[in-house]
């Protein structure tokens, strides 16, 4: 009864969580040879065939001299987008192809000057994963009712929460093996200098034996 309800408290937090902010940052505008020296980039990490949000609301509007583009790729190298001349909301939605960190971009490239002293984009940029990502798809999608949407993401949360457990017993297993493995090597290597050692000594008390016998008899 109180692991239950243990259980029902964590559930009743996890759906009070507030949803993190949006990031805010400003990014200027440099022309076009200097601007990938000049590229932005946010990580965050993500598990295999997850899905992930990524929405970005930026300041100014198509063709006010500021070309921002955005790249959304993974340290696998996988590519996720490219979206170009990105202004207003922009929503980029895909499934993981890997555990990996994954980078979203953004390179501001000055095309026209307009007489404005360092011209710069405003970003507000929100990464959704996993249940909270699923969560905009449902209720644009199935139009269900608050209560049910927000069961229904508790249940993906729970979901998430069994598949990492999952994951970071697979991945202790498989240390647990290396380590297993490394001292049977480990183990083994001693045996054989050791070997080697006491073969070298007896082969040294045979030679000295012999070379002074040797010595003796001469």
């Amino acid at each position: 009864m109180e692991t239950l309800f243990r259980f029902l408290s964590c559930l009743l937090l996890l759906a009070t969580i507030p949803l993190a902010s949006a990031l805010k940052f400003d990014i200027q505008a440099h022309p076009g040879h200097e601007s990938a020296r000049h590229e932005r980039c946010i990580r965050n990490f993500v598990a295999k065939e997850q899905l992930v949000v990524v929405t970005a609301i930026v300041s100014g509007y198509r063709g006010d001299g500021q070309t921002l583009n955005m790249h959304i790729r993974d340290t696998m190298g996988n590519d996720y987008g490219r979206p170009k001349d990105v202004a207003g909301e922009n929503r980029v939605a895909f499934t993981s192809h890997a555990d990996a960190a994954f980078d979203v971009c953004f390179e501001n490239i000055l095309t026209s000057n307009q007489g404005v002293m360092n011209p710069t984009r405003h970003i507000e940029l929100d990464i959704d994963i996993g249940a909270d990502a699923r969560d905009w798809s449902m209720q644009a999608g199935e139009k269900l009712k608050p209560v049910e949407a927000e069961l229904r993401r508790i249940e993906e949360l729970v979901g998430e929460i069994v598949s990492e457990m999952d994951y970071l017993r697979g991945r202790e297993q498989k240390l647990r093996d290396t380590n297993e493995s490394t001292n049977e090597r480990v183990k083994w290597f001693a045996f054989g200098t050791m070997g080697m050692l006491v073969g070298l000594g007896a082969w040294q008390v045979v030679y000295l034996r012999a070379y002074f016998r040797s010595k003796h008899l001469i």
